[in-house]
């Protein structure tokens, strides 16, 4: 890894900037994490003449250098090796600065962005996120459609989302299909109906995915389901010919952050070959859902001094290579530590999901943040609100906002309702012509506001073959 130096001029100070990796780091907006890491620029004219060199910075030069050694490191020899030049071409020739322009521009559509994503590299599309403002974020990032299928078509213009997260701090099988009953109500669910397991074990891991695939197939509706759990014990549940539509696994984008949550990209590989094998899928064969979120890595002291945006941006590289269904980001759920405050956790949301957007990854986000941090529900909405204008794929929707099993705060079903109302959007298509087909859509094809009539959940289990 080379040691370049880069300068710039500002407020009549030189500042140089030894290696890539401090200049990424020092021209991100402020946050907890990289302070903690002591990475981050010590005062806001650095950070402006941080952004300024990076501005200046070829492309091309990401290609010449990276922020974590290719021979120590297999999430660098997946970035480097699978690079595609041929891609590349059309802005090979830019700076960071440069590229932003071209981003904002009419010439870069949904369609040449698409084209352009397997030649990006996650250290380019983070560089450029940190010259851009909020609104460039969304405004870049809506451009930019990623399409996946499973058993509902998922990122399709128009539409949003949401997974079903019906969790419960014992695993109790009917507290979790009453939860699961809740948010079909509400048009939760077509995303995915995922469990957070209280229990990461084989037996457990089954029994739950027998159980809602039993739901699945008694309503048949058109989702897949997913618990989880560790990768290697989706595996193992597979071997013992479990009903499992989607394999889940936390990444990061470090060797050594993967490491700590037991993965390496074999295993990654091994459990997609093993799904697919299934072929449960009815639409289409994405198996892959994968959970990223800034500070991972440094959390396990596995961030090389490299900032904690960029490491993102390299665990959505990690996704790319496995064609998942489903990536989201937890943003605020790691902590305070990390991402401070509404400010961060905002600014977090919309970068994570730029910078997968544009690496061609099916990006969606849990809105969240932990008790502790200085955010509330307000600032959720207008995370939710900014990507839902964004083009997010999914968000995350779990019963009156507050998960009883992880206890953080998320999004409630109404929150999401809300949106698709608000701003025009409708379930994936598949899942849509299901909700109407049970009667629980309105007259004018819409989900209820605010609550659904209480005879609604009745004729749905009396559809279902209930008692």
């Amino acid at each position: 890894m080379r040691s370049r130096r880069f300068k710039a001029i500002h407020a009549g100070e030189t500042h140089v900037f030894t290696g890539l990796a401090t200049l990424l780091a020092q021209a991100s907006p402020r946050r907890s994490g990289d302070e903690l890491a002591g990475l981050a620029a010590d005062s806001d004219t650095r950070r402006v003449a941080a952004r300024m060199a990076l501005a200046d910075l070829p492309l091309k030069c990401f290609l010449e250098d990276v922020v974590v050694p290719y021979d120590a490191d297999e999430v660098t020899r997946l970035i480097v090796d699978t690079h595609d030049e041929a891609a590349f071409t059309p802005v090979a020739t830019m700076t960071v600065g440069e590229f932003r322009e071209w981003l904002l521009s009419d010439a870069a559509d949904g369609a040449t962005l698409a084209k352009l994503a397997p030649g990006l590299t996650p250290e380019m599309v983070a560089a450029v996120s940190k010259l851009c403002r909020n609104g460039d974020l969304v405004a870049i990032a809506a451009k930019v459609r990623v399409t996946t299928a499973f058993r509902s078509t998922i990122g399709l213009p128009g539409r949003l989302a949401a997974r079903l997260q019906p969790n419960h701090p014992t695993d109790d099988p009917a507290a979790i299909a009453a939860a699961t009953l809740d948010g079909l109500v509400y048009g939760m669910g077509d995303a995915v109906i995922g469990i957070n397991p209280a229990t990461d074990n084989v037996e457990s891991c089954v029994s739950l995915l027998t159980m809602l695939d039993d739901i699945r197939t008694r309503f048949d509706i058109p989702t897949q389901s997913c618990v989880l759990a560790h990768v290697t014990t989706s595996i193992a549940a597979i071997e013992k010919r479990a009903p499992l539509d989607l394999v889940f696994q936390s990444i990061a984008g470090t060797e050594a952050a993967n490491a700590g949550f037991g993965v390496t990209l074999s295993i990654l590989k091994e459990a997609q070959d093993a799904a697919l094998s299934l072929k449960r899928g009815t639409v289409g064969s994405n198996v892959m859902y994968f959970e990223t979120g800034q500070g991972a890595a440094l959390s396990a002291d596995a961030h090389h001094g490299v900032d904690q945006q960029t490491i993102e941006a390299r665990a959505h590289a990690v996704a790319r290579a496995f064609s998942p269904l489903l990536v989201n980001t937890v943003v605020g759920f790691i902590g305070p530590e990390y991402l401070y405050d509404a400010k961060e956790i905002t600014r977090a949301g919309l970068e994570d999901h730029f910078c997968g957007k544009l690496l061609g990854v099916p990006m969606g986000v849990d809105v969240c943040y932990t008790n502790h941090a200085e955010a509330d529900q307000d600032d959720m909405d207008v995370l939710a609100l900014t990507l839902a204008n964004a083009g997010v794929n999914f968000l995350i929707a779990v019963p009156g906002a507050d998960d009883i099993m992880l206890n953080y705060q998320s999004l409630s079903h109404h929150d999401v309702v809300r949106l698709r109302h608000l701003l025009g959007l409708r379930p994936a298509p598949e899942f849509e012509a299901w909700l109407a087909r049970m009667g629980l859509l309105d007259a004018a094809g819409r989900l209820p506001a605010l609550a659904p009539d209480p005879s609604t959940a009745r004729r749905l289990l009396a559809i279902g073959g209930a008692a």
